[in-house]
């Protein structure tokens, strides 16, 4: 059992690293609010989950996910 402990801290640190990273990486929710009626109509409204942003969006609900699915797996005492 201690060394699945270890093993699931290292993905722990390893995900909170990461989430880190794909945080930092996103943009600004406040750049494009000057063209909020505009936005929903152009290429990139339309197919956002296809870009770059709309895959660090992805990314950051499954490391986050993970995130606390391991934080209770390690609160747990076994």
């Amino acid at each position: 059992m201690a060394i699945l402990r270890i093993i699931l801290t290292i993905i722990f640190a390893l995900d909170c690293i990461a989430l880190t990273a794909v945080v930092l990486l996103q943009e600004g929710k406040q750049q494009g609010l000057g063209t909020i009626a505009g936005a929903a109509d152009s290429y990139w409204g339309k197919n956002k989950g296809r870009s770059m942003e709309g895959g660090l969006v992805k990314a950051t609900t499954i490391m986050g996910v993970l995130f606390f699915v391991l934080a209770a797996i390690l609160n747990m005492n076994f």
